[in-house]
């Protein structure tokens, strides 16, 4: 180890560098640890090896030598030998060091050395070399203190500053004495001036306590030549401040405290004087610092110090009456240093206990739980927690200051400025007396009036017999007052030992158990009673007329604590009461009565309380005196000068005059209950009234002084109660109760609404209580006023936290007085309601006052509700806690209650959730007393709601709802059905309160409720659903809403026909609220499927309107829709819009598709009913809702692209329309047909029977939807055409024109539906065709039409051998349809004259058909009608392989092209050149026809007639002419030249001039 310790010393390069960089390895810390542990048991061997290190001349390493330092403080005994040679080794050495760590090792090891020495020589009979002196080892220490101190402590460096400083203080016990005097003038102020170089100065004092410590020892005289600078210095430094947080600026306090106790040996006169003088300084903390060293002082220099203590005792006076807790603090710690060596004992050490009590009754510096911030002051609670540790060692542990503190400690308790010092005060005297008590001291009996300075017995027995009232106050005062009265027992009056030794025990052991919140209210009570006791142990009237007296002249000291002195009031009533001496009593009466501060609400409670404890014993006496005073001078208003002050004594007037009220309620209250009743109305009430300026009975209170209106109502709130108490002795009609009550009540509506600033409501209330158990009861309608006017009070107060604006006459309560009010007005409401209740203990009782609560359990305001809900939980168990059922009745509002009160279960604030829960159990509870069972009895289930309790304290909504139906459970199980339907219908109120949350919670409270006992409602379904109806008109959450829904949907699972009956006769059109009902029946599958059913069969059974003469004056009718199908179908709307509805639409789609289509075909130009209960006609298209349901009866069938198609052709619209409504139902059956194909057989087959239907726009409607369908080839896909076709067929015949049309094109409709089926029913459809074109019964030739429409299209179709034989036959048919006006008609005759002419070809019949009509052909070129043009052009084309012509072919051919204009007067002429060249023989009919053109209704025909004659006669030759009657011609063109159209007269004249 040795090894390690030096092994940078082998490598003096290392070794510099060590040096240089001040490393300190820690291996080789932990290797000179290990050597110095090793070197306690084996020190010789260890020198061995270290000194071999330690060579003269070479610098050591590091470690060596403060290893040797270690050594030396771990093994003196065996160091020390050593040490000379290690000295003589290392002073020259000393020289070599020049970097600061080794100076700084050598400095520390100098230390260590010199310090080993001083211990070594101090216990040389332990030394194992009892004969080493100290100048053994003088002159070397001389020698290395003159380096370290002329040289080393200049350094800069700091650190080895203060080590050589320490140096020097522990050598200087060494050094030679003759060179220590000499240096001594150097040493101290060298080693004073490191103070101001360092910032630690704990070594700079511990260095120069050594050096003074050796220079006391050695007696120098040079050291009083540094006193004046030492104790300038030492000064400064004891009045530093001390941080007991940081040790080294403890220790250095300690260290200067050692250096003021050396030289208070020395110089003990200059320095207690210097110290003195300090004290007289202003600074704070030099006054500190002499108190600290005058303190230490007086502990550690007792027999210096004993000369000057009537000195200190004088001085120390000057620190004690300092304002700073700092100094106060350091003057505590000097008088208890003081007391403990005899100065309390001195004259003038009165003064210092004093000073400890004065500091003791300190008042708090902070609020509670506030913190000063500066952490070194002392606060006022700091200091008296020391002081009452002070005073309590000082008795405890100073014996001989018993005598001094016994009894002059008395004289503390009695000044009101040493209040808060009692407890610590009671403390000591307890102390104190028990020891002299128990060791039978004469010292223990005190003679009061031989003590100076001591308070009266009666005196002292009132103070304490106060604090004991207030316990608490003065830092719990009252258990310590208490147990010094018993120990002054036998000291105050010998008679009340053994009353105090029974008594006041137990109210000690009743204080130990309680704190100031839990305190019997009743404690002041007890107090006195024990004061009435003592009163009635002393038999000595003189003293309790003495006591009468001190008491009343002590209440000024309590003008500061009101309370205490309103209670000091009642004591001296009491003992007034045990007075027998009438004039002393009628004295102290009047006394108090002038004395009293007036103004003051406390003090006059206070006095009136006195006063009627009083008049207990001496009512006549009383009254007598008040009367007296009521006529003293105290009443009269004392002129002032100019007036000014005449406004202050009308007020304190009437403040005399409410002491004066309340001592006559006080008196009624205490008199003796035999005598009082004869004079309430004689004497008490007539005064009163007196003083009141009015007769205060019926009537007006003028009087706007709010003292004496305060002092009037509790006056007479203690009336009542006394009357209480008579009457239950002997009967009592209180005659003016129901007056006195009205004039309550005026005082409460005269209060501000919108704050409370004053207990008027309060007292008022508290006044009615009282009254109205007295005789005679009040009416119905009393106690309605009266609970309407308190409740409406209370509650619509704003919140407490509500600060009111200041008004000039009222000042604003602090919140805590406001807290307080409000808690007692609340408070003292429920006690007027408890009061009324108990007059009516019975269910109605009970619903005549939770009616003027229960509006306010669902107000949006939160302090409200509260107040509401927290008064009816107190009502509520109040008539539970009183309840006597002496026979079952039936708690018929039972259901009214707990409607109102289970929805509270969820309010936003906690507290009303509790209190509702609260309410709920008392309420069950009482429903099972009612039932008759036992007060023990526990039925579990109600039981369980406490349990649910602490679920509503949890935050989340949806537990909140679940425990809200938990509840409900257990209230269905006992509420009978009455009760039941009540609750009813008072959750539907809850539905709309104020509070959302309570609204949710009455929806699941219904819920619940129905579900559980909804059965038996059958009868209250219609009433049920009305209300639901209005209900859902307030209703706005959204949440709430669907609850709604989700109630009319269990009652339908329940009553579903009652139900559907109730919605199905609501007012049409329905409200949005009906929808919501209807539309919530949807979310049942099964429920929704039922319903359908139902629709369905109604509307299949019921008539779907009415004809209704329009009006007497007209004949027509109009179609008027039943009301109850129409019903049914907004309702199967409304129903079919909830979501959910898709698996039974989707169930019974073809069903209710094939009847929504029906009745849409029964409403179309059908009219509303008139509502004639609302007295309006209902704004409602029948057809218009029947369309709404079977379209979202598609979407919910999902048939997006049916929706799709509907929607872009506008369908709907079209469809409920009766001028379109087949167009629309075609597109219907379109849509269907393309995108809807495989519903098509069931639509098909639930159609089908409505074919029969009597009602023609039904079978219209089926017929429009077949005769669709037909045009898609999905039905013969489907194998439905054989149906159809048998449909279309029998629907031919139908008495119904329209029908039949629509039937002849549903027959049409094959050819491009199924054109391979056209000739397997060609018979049918052609003679179908045929019987059409013969229609008689056919206005507007719509089914002729639509007959020749289809037969074109059929005959595309149609094979020759099915048609050859019919083909002149239909071409006659078709002939006279030529002209018809009806453009349509003639686009279609002549089309279908086109399509027959491939069956004619090749036969001379047909050419001769087409010869016949060519003519008419040829001028409907020029047809108005574009259409027709059309039709014509290919008519023409197709004949001409049977007009027989080749030129006439061409011509057709390649002139009549659709898309082509035609010169309609070339071609003619044209033509005309070919029909004479190839048809001579056929001119005179070709002209015979053309001229009966002459007459056609158009006027582009009878132009193109007279060019067709006119270019016929052009070209024809002369030898042709036999066949023309050109007289017939001429007789045709010459009326044309008349003609009114002006182009027929220019293509006459054109025609007249072909004539030759």
């Amino acid at each position: 180890m040795v090894q390690w310790c030096g092994s940078f010393g082998h490598n003096k390069h290392n070794f510099l560098s060590c040096l240089k960089q001040e490393v300190i390895s820690e291996w080789q810390q932990a290797a000179s640890n290990i050597l110095v542990a090793i070197g306690y048991k084996h020190i010789n061997d260890i020198m061995e090896e270290i000194l071999s290190k330690f060579q003269p001349g070479v610098l050591p390493h590091f470690f060596v030598v403060q290893t040797l330092a270690n050594l030396s403080d771990s093994n003196v005994y065996g160091m020390v030998p050593f040490l000379s040679a290690i000295l003589g080794t290392m002073l020259p050495m000393l020289g070599l060091a020049k970097q600061d760590n080794m100076k700084w090792v050598f400095s520390s090891a100098l230390c260590h050395f010199s310090d080993s020495i001083l211990e070594y020589l101090a216990n040389l009979d332990k030394a194992p070399d009892p004969t080493v002196r100290k100048d053994t080892f003088s002159n070397e220490i001389y020698m290395a203190f003159d380096i370290l101190f002329n040289h080393w402590l200049q350094s800069r460096e700091s650190k080895l500053r203060l080590t050589v400083a320490e140096a020097v203080g522990s050598m200087c016990h060494l050094m030679p004495r003759d060179k220590l005097e000499e240096q001594i003038p150097r040493i101290i102020p060298a080693i004073m001036s490191l103070y101001k170089k360092n910032n630690e100065h704990y070594i700079v004092s511990k260095s120069l306590c050594l050096v003074l410590d050796a220079s006391v020892n050695m007696g120098s005289r040079v050291l009083e030549t540094q006193l004046e600078g030492l104790l300038f210095v030492l000064h400064q430094q004891v009045s530093a401040p001390v941080d007991y947080g940081d040790p080294p600026t403890v220790k250095n306090h300690n260290e200067v405290l050692r250096c003021f106790s050396l030289l208070a040996n020395s110089f003990p006169d200059r320095l207690v004087m210097s110290v003195l003088q300090k004290l007289e300084n202003s600074h704070e903390r030099s006054k500190m610092g002499s108190l600290a060293v005058l303190r230490h002082l007086i502990n550690s220099s007792t027999s210096t110090m004993e000369r000057k203590k009537l000195l200190i005792l004088a001085n120390i006076r000057q620190p004690m009456a300092d304002h700073s807790n700092k100094v106060k603090k350091r003057v505590v710690q000097v008088i208890s240093a003081m007391a403990h060596h005899g100065y309390l004992e001195l004259d003038g050490g009165d003064l210092l206990v004093r000073f400890i009590v004065q500091n003791c009754a300190l008042p708090d510096t902070y609020q509670r739980g506030q913190r000063p911030m500066d952490p070194e002051e002392v606060t006022n609670e700091a200091l008296r927690t020391m002081c009452d540790n002070t005073l309590h060692l000082l008795t405890t542990t100073v014996g001989r200051l018993a005598d001094v503190l016994w009894p002059k400690l008395l004289y503390y308790l009695t000044p009101v400025q040493y209040s808060n010092a009692t407890t610590p005060l009671c403390k000591s005297l307890i102390v104190l007396g028990n020891k002299k008590k128990s060791n039978q001291e004469p010292s223990f009996n005190i003679d009061f009036k031989q003590e100076v300075n001591l308070p009266s017995t009666q005196t002292l027995m009132i103070r304490l017999m106060v604090n004991a009232a207030f316990p608490f106050n003065c830092r719990g005062h009252g258990a310590p007052s208490l147990s010094v009265l018993q120990i002054l027992s036998v000291n105050i009056h010998p008679n009340t030992e053994k009353v105090w030794e029974k008594e006041i025990p137990p109210l000690l052991s009743q204080l130990e158990e309680s704190t100031a919140e839990s305190l019997d209210e009743g404690w002041d009570d007890q107090i006195l009673k024990l004061l009435s006791k003592t009163l009635a142990s002393v038999h000595d009237d003189k003293w309790v007329c003495q006591l009468a007296a001190e008491a009343t002249r002590y209440l000024s000291t309590y003008n500061n604590a009101l309370e205490e002195k309103s209670f000091l009031y009642r004591c001296i009533g009491v003992t007034l009461q045990h007075c027998f001496n009438k004039e002393v009593v009628k004295k102290q009466l009047q006394e108090v009565l002038l004395t009293a501060r007036h103004n003051d609400a406390l003090e006059r409670e206070g006095v009136a309380m006195g006063v009627g404890l009083c008049a207990n014993s001496h009512l006549e006496g009383t009254l007598a005196k008040l009367d007296d005073f009521s006529k003293s001078e105290a009443f009269k208003k004392s002129p002032s000068i100019f007036n000014l002050l005449k406004e202050r004594n009308d007020v304190e007037v009437e403040k005399v005059k409410s002491t004066l009220i309340l001592c006559y309620g006080q008196v009624a209250l205490n008199a003796p209950p035999e005598k009082i009743l004869n004079r309430i109305d004689q004497d008490i009430l007539r005064s009163i009234s007196k003083h009141f300026n009015t007769k205060v009975l019926g009537i007006k209170v003028e009087t706007k002084d709010l003292t004496m209106k305060l002092s009037l109502i509790q006056s007479v709130g203690l009336i009542a109660r006394a009357i209480s108490e008579c009457v239950k002795k002997q009967g009592y009609v209180f005659s003016r109760k129901q007056e006195l009550i009205s004039v309550m009540l005026d005082f409460i509506k005269s209060e501000p609404t919108d704050s409370m600033r004053t207990p008027v409501r309060h007292l008022v209330m508290t006044t009615c209580s009282n009254l109205i158990p007295l005789d005679p009861p009040l009416s119905e309608s009393e106690n309605f006023d009266l609970l309407k006017v308190c409740v409406n009070s209370v509650f619509s107060l704003p919140p407490e936290t509500h600060t009111p604006e200041k008004t000039k006459e009222e000042e604003i309560l602090d919140p805590k007085q406001r807290k307080v009010l409000y808690r007692d007005t609340l408070a003292s409401l429920q006690e007027l309601l408890k009061s009324i209740l108990a007059r009516d203990h019975t269910p109605e009782g009970l619903q005549s006052v939770f009616k003027h609560i229960e509006s306010w359990l669902s107000s949006g305001q939160d302090h409200e509700r509260e107040r509401a809900i927290a008064s009816t939980a107190h009502i509520l168990a109040f008539y539970l806690d009183n309840l006597n059922v002496k026979s079952m009745v039936s708690f018929h509002n039972l259901g009214a209650l707990l409607g109102r009160l289970s929805p509270r279960c969820s309010d936003p604030l906690p507290a009303v959730r509790t209190a509702a829960v609260d309410c709920i159990y008392t309420l069950l509870c009482i429903q099972l007393r009612y039932e008759g069972f036992s007060l023990d009895y526990k039925d579990d289930a109600v039981e369980g709601l406490m349990s649910l309790k602490q679920q509503l304290d949890h935050p989340d909504h949806s537990v909140l709802y679940k425990t809200c139906s938990d509840l409900t459970k257990v209230m269905t199980k006992r509420l009978h059905q009455q009760q039941l339907t009540t609750l009813v219908f008072m959750l539907f109120e809850g539905l709309v309160d104020s509070q959302t949350n309570c609204c949710r919670a009455s929806s699941v409270i219904l819920n619940t409720l129905l579900k559980n006992r909804g059965a038996g409602l059958q009868d209250l379904v219609p009433e049920v659903l009305e209300v639901l109806h209005v209900r859902l008109q307030n209703i706005t959450d959204e949440q709430v809403r669907v609850a709604v829904g989700q109630t009319v949907l269990i009652l339908a699972s329940q009553h579903l026909q009652t139900v559907i009956n109730t919605l199905v006769n609501q007012p049409l059109p329905y409200d949005s609220w009906t929808s919501e009902m209807w539309m919530a029946l949807g979310a049942d599958p099964i429920i929704a499927n039922q319903i359908i059913e139902m629709v369905m069969e109604k509307l299949a059974i019921t008539a779907p309107y009415v004809d209704k003469k329009e009006s007497m004056m007209r004949g027509g009718t109009t179609k008027v829709a039943t009301s109850q199908p129409l019903a049914m179908t907004c309702g199967l709307k409304e129903l079919l819009l909830n979501g959910q509805t898709q698996e039974p639409a989707v169930g019974v789609f073809p069903q209710l598709f094939s009847c929504l289509t029906v009745r849409l075909g029964a409403s179309v130009g059908v009219a509303a009913p008139k509502d004639n209960t609302h007295k309006h006609t209902t704004s409602i298209h029948v057809a218009g809702v029947a369309a709404d349901a079977l379209r979202i009866l598609l979407a919910r069938a999902q048939l997006d692209e049916v929706m799709k198609r509907l929607e872009e052709e506008n369908a709907w619209d079209v469809m409920k329309e009766q001028s379109t409504h087949v167009q629309g139902v075609t597109l219907l059956a379109r849509a269907m047909a393309k995108h809807a194909g495989p519903r098509l057989p069931a639509i098909v087959e639930c159609l089908c029977p409505s074919l029969n239907n009597i009602y023609e726009c039904q079978r219209i409607t089926v017929t429009a939807f077949f005769s669709e369908l037909l045009n898609h080839h999905v039905v013969t896909e489907l194998m439905l055409i054989d149906v159809l076709m048998n449909n279309m067929m029998e629907r031919i015949s139908d008495p119904c024109s329209t029908v039949r049309m629509l039937a002849v094109r549903g027959l049409g409709n094959i050819a491009d539906g199924s054109p391979e089926k056209v000739n397997k029913y060609a018979k049918e459809l052609l003679a179908a065709m045929s019987s059409g074109m013969e229609e008689k019964d056919d206005p507007g030739k719509l089914i002729t039409l639509e007959a020749m429409s289809g037969l074109s299209k059929v005959l595309l179709h149609l094979d020759k051998k099915n048609v050859h034989l019919l083909v002149v036959y239909i071409f006659m048919k078709i002939k006279p349809f030529l002209e018809s006006d009806n453009d349509e008609i003639r686009c279609a005759s002549i089309l279908l004259m086109g399509n027959l002419s491939k069956f004619g070809s090749g036969e001379q019949v047909f050419k001769d058909q087409i010869h016949n009509v060519l003519v008419s052909l040829l001028l409907h070129l020029v047809d108005p009608n574009l259409q027709v043009v059309k039709a014509c052009k290919f008519a023409m084309r197709v004949f001409t392989p049977v007009v027989g012509s080749e030129h006439i072919t061409a011509m057709f051919q390649n002139h009549l092209h659709d898309d082509k204009s035609l010169h309609y007067g070339e071609f003619i002429n044209d033509l005309t050149k070919y029909l004479i060249q190839d048809f001579p023989c056929m001119l005179n009919f070709y002209h015979i026809s053309v001229v009966q053109f002459f007459k056609s209704n158009w006027p582009e025909i009878r132009a193109a007639a007279a060019m067709f004659i006119g270019f016929l006669l052009g070209n024809l030759q002369q030898e042709h002419r036999c066949h023309i009657n050109t007289g017939t011609i001429t007789k045709g063109l010459v009326m044309l030249l008349q003609d009114p159209d002006p182009l027929v007269r220019v293509k006459a004249a054109e025609a007249m001039g072909h004539f030759q």
